[in-house]
């Protein structure tokens, strides 16, 4: 009987122990829990902040220049690319055979779509300038223009950044201006 009293204490000691424990567990979950929300909260609050002040200082004029739409995201505008109104034809040959490499395994010379759209007609829907940016900034550029974000949507899927030289580019919207006839 002794025997059977004795275990019957451990047992419930061991019991005991064991919701204390579990009950400890659930306290300490919450509280971290509550403790790294608090974290992402505070942290979060300053980034809306820091936008809403760099936007208005460029409505104001403060700021960098505000975006546009017909040069994109990038270095290129059209005082800083400069193009013949004649096809450069070893440039247009150089830039289809990089485009080989580095584009046609998602992109058609026609207007038809494989994973990105086809090229057919790009050069008279887009400026140089942007064709340009596109080509060497592409992240940048779907964050931030409509027309890229509207081919995103389109397609379902980012182009990456094939990492393309200037010198590369260039010849690509070389053959892209041949590819849509220019002369």
């Amino acid at each position: 009987m002794r025997l059977v009293i004795m275990i019957l204490v451990i047992k419930g000691r061991l019991c005991r122990d064991y919701f204390y424990q579990k009950k400890l567990m659930k306290k300490t979950i919450l509280l971290t829990t509550c403790i790294i929300s608090a974290l992402f909260v505070g942290c979060g609050g300053n980034e809306n902040k820091s936008t809403a002040e760099s936007s208005q200082a460029s409505e104001t004029g403060g700021g960098p220049p505000s975006y546009d739409p017909k040069r994109g995201e990038g270095k290129y505008s059209p005082e800083t690319l400069t193009l013949k109104d004649q096809l450069d034809a070893p440039l247009a040959e150089s830039g289809e055979k990089i485009a080989g490499v580095k584009c046609f395994s998602c992109h058609k010379v026609t207007d038809e779509k494989l994973v990105g759209p086809g090229w057919k007609g790009v050069t008279k829907r887009r400026t140089p300038p942007w064709i340009m940016n596109f080509i060497t900034n592409p992240d940048p550029m779907i964050d931030k223009d409509p027309q890229a974000q509207a081919m995103l949507e389109l397609c379902l899927v980012r182009m990456p950044n094939q990492n393309l030289t200037d010198e590369d580019a260039r010849h690509i919207l070389e053959f892209m201006r041949k590819n849509d006839g220019i002369k």
